[in-house]
Parts: structure tokens; C-alpha cells; sequence
């Protein structure tokens, strides 16, 4: 049997809509909790934070990173809110919580450790197109420099802006951020932020267990945690998780919703492509241009009528 231009549209529209239901439904079922009771995080608790940045200096010594220009004693850079950056994971800000009044540093502080939050679903995960960056099932977010092209999408999608890029080294730039200290904590280490912090600010742990310490010490202390566990359903909920006196939002940490980034681009995704949506409107779209195209190719092609010739001609 002869296919035509059209019967060969109507076929690819089908077969194309059955495999975009076919792609949905497995998606969907690929899609486990990633909130498991066996995913690994760390509890921050900014009350007992001194400032003291050993855990910066044990990060940067365990990953050998760069030495910073000013040593890790020096607390005058604590003057300016930094981010982290290709050469520095994590970074410890001091915050002020009154405008006016006493000199800085007579007024009430908080000092913050930030890193990688390590998502449960994390956003830079699901933007990498090559899978250079992946989700361990014990919790960190690690990546394989030998898989990525350099694309950067990871940094645009992550809602902590956490990725940083080596625009220094044009020959074999990466993207740098803190992976968990993964490969120890595999080997049963601890992270090395926690492992030298003097003031056990941090505690390493299995993510239930670690909310259930959260939750005990906002129940005991009410007067000086605020009651909010961040991370808990920030995005999706991250690894790191954190306590505070002070609302989170006057402290460095975004204001964000519970949904995680890659399950609204999902949303978007599934109601463009629900009921065939968008491949009905595609070759709706090309059988109007065809039948318009064939419409003015027959009336180019139409003999004239006699009678109106002949009328012509009288």
C-alpha cells in the first residue's frame, strides 16, 4: 500500500505519542522516595558556632584545595558574607542582628557554615546532561569531572547557587563543590568539618535519627530554637540540616518552598504532554500547512471553466 505524506504524519503522530506515555510511565516508576531512612546527613546547630573556621581549614587540607591568601586564623574576613567558590567547599559567615547600637562585636552573632545542602532530589542532578554529577544512596552528591562537558546547567539549577567553576584554568576547568568527604565516609570516616570541630556544632548521622535529635532539642529548649529544622522539607528536604535562634531568612539562608526544582519541571513536562497534547498540536499544526499548500497547488493547477473563457472572449 502507497503512504502518502499524510497517512506517514498520522503514523509518526501516533507512534510518538505512544512512546511519550510509554517514557512518562517508566519515569514515574524510576522515581523512588530518596528521603530514605538510610540517607547519611549532618546536623548544624548555629547556637553552639563560634566562628572559629576549622572546619573550613580541615575541608580545604582533607580535599587539597588551594591555600587561601589570608590564614584560617585570620577572623577579619568574617567582616563580609563570602560564598563558597572552585577553591573553598565551605565557608563560615558571621550575621548581626541589630542594625545600629554597639559596635559589631558587642552585638548578638550567629555564625553559619555553608556548603553543598546535598538535596534529596537534588536539582543539579537532574539538570546534568551527561550525569556528571550523581546522587549516592547514602546521601552525598558527588561528581565525575571525567563525565562533564562544562555546560554549567548544574549552577543555574541549584537553588543554593552551591557549584562553582574554574574560569581560571581554560584547559581542564571543573565544577567544584563539596561531595560529602564521600569516599571517607564510605571507609566509615567521619566528614572533616565534623570530625574537627572543637565545639561538636555538627553532628554526623543517619538523616532520621538526626531529626529526631533536632526535634528533641527544639522540645527541651524552646526559648532558644527557633521551631523550624531547615532542610527538613526545604526543596525536598536536604542532607544538611540546621537549627537557629534567629529566622533562617536573616541568616543566609534562601526562602524556599517544599517542592523540589526537578518535580515542577516534571509538572511543566507531563500537562505539556498529557493526552497526547503536544504531538496532536505538532501535526495538527503540519496537516493545516500541508492541506493550505495542496489547497493553493490544486487552484494554481485548476483548468479554467469554459463557459467563462467564452464569456471572456464575447
Amino acid at each position: 500500500m502507497e503512504i502518502n505524506r499524510r497517512h506517514f504524519f498520522k503514523i509518526s503522530g501516533l507512534l510518538m505519542g505512544a512512546s511519550l506515555v510509554k517514557s512518562d510511565r517508566s519515569a514515574q516508576a524510576a522515581n523512588p522516595d530518596s528521603a530514605s531512612s538510610e540517607t547519611y546527613g549532618c546536623l548544624v546547630d548555629t547556637t553552639l558556632c563560634v566562628g572559629c573556621r576549622k572546619c573550613e581549614q580541615a575541608c580545604n587540607e582533607r580535599n587539597r584545595l588551594k591555600k587561601p591568601i589570608t590564614s584560617f586564623e585570620e577572623m577579619a574576613v568574617l567582616d563580609q558574607e563570602r560564598r563558597m567558590d572552585e577553591t573553598s567547599y565551605t565557608v563560615v559567615n558571621r550575621y548581626s542582628h541589630q542594625e545600629a547600637g554597639p559596635p559589631a562585636w558587642s552585638r548578638p552573632q550567629t555564625f553559619v557554615k555553608f556548603q553543598c545542602m546535598h538535596c534529596l532530589d537534588p536539582a543539579c542532578v537532574s539538570a546534568c546532561i551527561v550525569g556528571a554529577l550523581n546522587k549516592q544512596p547514602s546521601g552525598p552528591v558527588t561528581y565525575d569531572v571525567g563525565k562533564c562537558i562544562g555546560c554549567r546547567y548544574c549552577m543555574i539549577a541549584c537553588p543554593f547557587q552551591v557549584p562553582a567553576y574554574e574560569y581560571l584554568n581554560p584547559l581542564t576547568p571543573e565544577v567544584r563543590k563539596c561531595i560529602f568527604c564521600y569516599n571517607d565516609i564510605q571507609k566509615g570516616l567521619l566528614p572533616a568539618c565534623a570530625q574537627i570541630c572543637p565545639r561538636e556544632v555538627i553532628t554526623f548521622g543517619k538523616r532520621s535519627e538526626l531529626l529526631h535529635l533536632a526535634q528533641w532539642k527544639i522540645r527541651t529548649k524552646p526559648g532558644l530554637y527557633r521551631q523550624q529544622i531547615y532542610g527538613q522539607k526545604e526543596v525536598g528536604g536536604t542532607s544538611w540540616l540546621y537549627l537557629a535562634s534567629v529566622p533562617f531568612e536573616t541568616i543566609g539562608f534562601p526562602k524556599l518552598g517544599p517542592t523540589a526544582p526537578p518535580r515542577l519541571t516534571e509538572a511543566i513536562q507531563h500537562g505539556i504532554f498529557q493526552y497526547f497534547a503536544a504531538p496532536l498540536i505538532l501535526f495538527a499544526a503540519l496537516g493545516g500547512v500541508m492541506g493550505l499548500s495542496g489547497f493553493l497547488q490544486n487552484r494554481k493547477n485548476k483548468p479554467k471553466n469554459k463557459s467563462t473563457e467564452s464569456g471572456e472572449d464575447a
